[in-house]
């Protein structure tokens, strides 16, 4: 790789982080915007609003970024072009071929930044903040206490003690302990639980161990499925709860194969999942579709007309993107088919509009 090769590299991902700073911004505005109405609810003040905005801005970087990459390469190649420097390369011998490897090449590192953070980030933060907003505007009492630590989920009901290492998206439970104490503090009973279901207004144990603890004894019993009232109910499990869409890849597809054991039906979880494993190529195929435009049809017109198409190629891939996913669910079309035909599609007009741009 030469200078050249590196100079098109850092326009077109200085282009990018433009574009992408702008939208995560406007978003992150307007984000704060719809929490002020809710300034001033129990705990919940400026502050809270501010930290809950900033937690919210890894996902809005991840949601945001393939529009970014189509509108930043065109704001990119845009001023590269107006300045004469594209021309000035062509003369020099440079395909635009390469050009255009080197513009991917720049996006692509852009897209697994953007690709890890959705991955890791995103998720944690996002759930800490819906965390930390709930329980900010929820009444605090002696009986309803949920907080999340690195052994997962915490909840208190009275004297009784409940740990959860698994909340799934539909807001049942994996792994539960519940530690049962006396009027003394004194540990009575210790149940264990491997799922638990939220049924006609109260929880069903499945899988159920029992350890009772007397004075002189300890007796244990295994149960194969049992009753449980506590304080804990879908509203107040919605805290810990992070969206379906909004899992990682791998958290995705735990859940998925937990449904299938369960038996019931994975359809737009595996949706979600495809959807995350097609973003590599929807970054590639937006950063790509930039290309033809500035040497294409487009070549003459100012970088202003040119975002002004990318935007709404943005919109046409966005609306074609929620388009084929729900048509899928509906007439029960294979989940990665639904997800990789628009980004494929896209991809396709982009290497047809190149073709013409170079013969």
């Amino acid at each position: 790789m030469n200078k050249i090769d590196i100079y098109i590299g850092k326009t077109v991902i200085a282009g990018i982080l433009i574009v992408l700073l702008v939208l995560v911004g406007l978003f992150t505005f307007f984000g704060f915007i719809d929490e002020i109405d809710d300034i001033g609810k129990q705990r919940y003040g400026l502050w809270e609003a501010i930290q809950y905005v900033a937690l919210e801005v890894p996902r809005h970087i991840y949601d945001l970024f393939p529009s970014a990459a189509l509108l930043g390469s065109l704001l990119g190649l845009g001023m590269l072009a107006n300045n004469s420097e594209l021309t000035v390369m062509r003369a020099a011998g440079v395909s635009i071929v390469r050009i255009a490897l080197s513009v991917l090449l720049g996006g692509l590192v852009l897209t697994l930044v953007a690709m890890l953070i959705g991955e890791t980030i995103a998720p944690r933060s996002e759930q800490y903040a819906n965390s930390m907003r709930s329980l900010a505007q929820s009444e605090h009492e002696n009986r309803q206490m949920v907080f999340s630590s690195r052994y997962g989920f915490w909840a208190r009901d009275g004297n009784d003690f409940i740990n959860i290492r698994t909340i799934f998206p539909d807001g049942s439970f994996g792994s539960i302990a519940l530690y049962e104490f006396d009027a003394a503090q004194h540990l009575r009973a210790l149940t264990y639980a491997r799922t638990a279901y939220y049924q006609d207004g109260q929880w069903l144990l499945k899988d159920v161990e029992k350890t009772l603890i007397e004075a002189t004894k300890v007796t244990r019993q295994f149960l194969e499925s049992t009753t449980w009232n506590a304080v804990l109910n879908p509203e107040l499990v919605k805290i810990v709860v992070v969206r379906p869409h909004k899992l990682s890849s791998l958290g995705l597809h735990k859940y998925i194969q937990y449904l299938r054991q369960n038996g019931q039906r994975t359809t737009q979880y595996e949706l979600a999942f495809w959807t995350r494993l097609s973003y590599p190529l929807v970054g590639a195929t937006m950063i790509f579709l930039a290309i033809p435009f500035v040497f294409g049809s487009l070549r003459s017109v100012s970088v202003g007309q040119r975002i002004f198409v990318g935007a709404l190629l943005g919109v046409g891939f966005h609306m074609l993107n929620q388009t084929t996913g729900n048509i899928g669910l509906v007439y029960g079309i294979n989940p990665a088919i639904s997800a990789f035909l628009p980004p494929i599609l896209f991809l396709a007009m982009a290497v047809a509009l190149m073709r013409r741009a170079i013969y």
